[in-house]
């Protein structure tokens, strides 16, 4: 063992955790077990007294502080879990603690920190605008700044997980998926197993649209994505930290992706069997262990994942609930065009068999076809699918899988009504910091100049709202849009040739 390692484990095997934390649950996934043909363990870190495992680490980095110099405060920055540590770390230790929070921040974490005796302050839409403000504040009042995950002694206090798990599991395991944000997490847990159980493979967990580490360590230096998916808003970080790679490099054997959808099946799972609501960070290691057995063809191993959060908010739900059969490959959504006759759609009907249909929009809108969208309860993933296509194509129907269009799950499915028939229309999908007034500023910037002629917007419960605009555009004017789109400020994509679109509303 090198010294570096070496002075990890002492670091976790001396780490004080316990003054606020609590040792969590291993608790088993009957029902997922049986469906996947694996032990499957959830180490329940969504019961700690903050539900989240944030307290371990934030804990032993101030008190290892306290040790060595005298505080006079500590300040953070951060939207949930972290500054909930942070709070809860100084609380127990006397000190006075401040927390600069985004705006966009849901009100129960906001509350939740100042509950628990923190000064919360809201700055900004977003953790980078939040965090160059706590910098100053720390700056101004000689406070010290509690870094989130950078840190050996943060990465030792969420090193006890792997110290309660070899405890807890003696027998053999053959793989532990850990999520990853910052790398703290999957950084001490991989130090750990790897000197005291080495056969064990530490998998990382991340979202497709959050890969910072996956992506740092198949370029072997760290990287800093333009831009990260808000779903799992506990990992949506652009940089791991210096540290956490340095040691998840030489401890951590792979990073797995999953999708929004294969989270929000993976929340459902685990309320499944426990009857408990986690959020998309917390279950992350699940979703990684469903695509790691899938792609692997694994049956009768030992798989671990840490669930590392419950720190949901409640207007997510209908989002998450939207979204989890897809993922589990239940439900498959199909834009099909139908003759405008009688018979035609108990004909339809009658071609899906037996299979329950979990929706189904239509309006008339030409006098020879009709277009519907259609949601298919399936129980055969893939193949059963494919299998509708195929003999919907057989019987003369034109159909478009919609099943993976984000614009149609997120937007179309739920304005299906006829098209308009303008042939100067641009569709445009935007992204926008959820905060009160903040789509009334979007409409006043983006409907000054043009005609809007089509708009779509749902709340999920999320630090950033999602709108789907219309906007009649001369082709004179294209350049001249597309350039204001460009100073606008908000996240744009272009969806004017989208199917779902071209199906429905065009």
């Amino acid at each position: 063992m090198s010294g570096f390692h070496e002075q990890y484990i002492k670091r976790i095997l001396s780490a004080r955790v316990y003054d606020v934390s609590s040792e969590t649950r291993l608790h088993s996934a009957s029902i997922l077990s049986r469906r996947l043909d694996n032990n499957i363990l959830l180490k329940r870190e969504d019961e700690q007294p903050i539900f989240s495992f944030k307290c371990r680490g934030a804990f032993n980095r101030i008190f290892q502080l306290t040790q060595a110099q005298t505080l006079t405060g500590v300040i953070a920055a951060s939207a949930g879990n972290h500054a909930q540590g942070v709070a809860l770390a100084a609380k127990k230790l006397g000190l006075k603690a401040i927390i600069v929070m985004p705006e966009t921040t849901p009100s129960i974490k906001v509350e939740s920190v100042r509950g628990l005796g923190a000064e919360a302050i809201l700055h900004g839409d977003d953790f980078a605008a939040a965090l160059e403000r706590a910098l100053v504040l720390a700056e101004e009042y000689q406070f010290e700044f509690i870094h989130p995950f950078d840190s050996p002694d943060t990465i030792a206090g969420q090193g006890t997980v792997a110290v309660e798990l070899c405890r807890q599991h003696p027998e053999p395991i053959d793989a532990v998926f850990v999520p990853v944000g910052g790398g703290g997490l999957a950084a001490g847990v991989s130090a750990y197993l790897k000197y005291l159980r080495p056969e064990i493979k530490v998998i990382g967990v991340e979202p497709v649209e959050a890969a910072s580490m996956h992506d740092a360590l198949k370029a072997d230096e760290r990287i800093i994505l333009p831009q990260v998916g808000l779903f799992a808003d506990g990992v949506a970080v652009k940089q791991v930290g210096e540290e956490n790679f340095r040691v998840c490099r030489e401890f951590l054997d792979e990073v797995v992706l999953v999708s929004v959808d294969e989270m929000a099946s993976a929340i459902k799972d685990i309320f499944t069997d426990t009857r408990t609501l986690v959020e998309p960070a917390g279950a992350l290691a699940v979703a990684g262990i469903k695509r790691y057995v899938q792609d692997n063809k694994i049956k009768q191993q030992t798989l671990i994942a840490v669930n590392s959060g419950a720190n949901i908010n409640f207007d997510r739900l209908r989002h998450v609930a939207e979204r989890a059969e897809i993922g589990e490959n239940r439900e498959a959504l199909f834009a099909v065009t139908i003759p405008e006759r009688p018979g035609s759609f108990r004909r339809f009907c009658e071609i899906l068999g037996r299979r329950s249909i979990t929706e189904f929009n239509y309006r008339y809108s030409d006098a020879a076809k009709a277009v519907v969208f259609a949601g298919v309860e399936i129980t055969d993933a893939e193949e059963e699918r494919l299998e509708i296509i195929n003999a919907l194509k057989a019987n003369d129907y034109e159909v478009l899988d919609m099943t993976h269009n984000d614009t149609a799950k997120l937007h179309v499915r739920h304005m299906v009504g006829g098209s308009a028939g303008l042939s100067n229309e641009r569709l445009l999908r935007f992204r926008f910091p959820e905060r009160p007034g903040a789509l009334l500023d979007f409409l006043d910037q983006v409907g000054e100049r043009w005609n809007i002629s089509l708009f779509h917007y749902r709340n999920h419960g999320a630090a950033y709202g999602r709108v789907l605009v219309g906007v009649q555009l001369p082709q004179s004017d294209q350049q001249q849009f597309d350039q204001f789109i460009e100073h606008l400020g908000f996240k744009a994509t272009d969806e004017t040739d989208n199917e779902a679109y071209a199906a429905f509303l065009r």
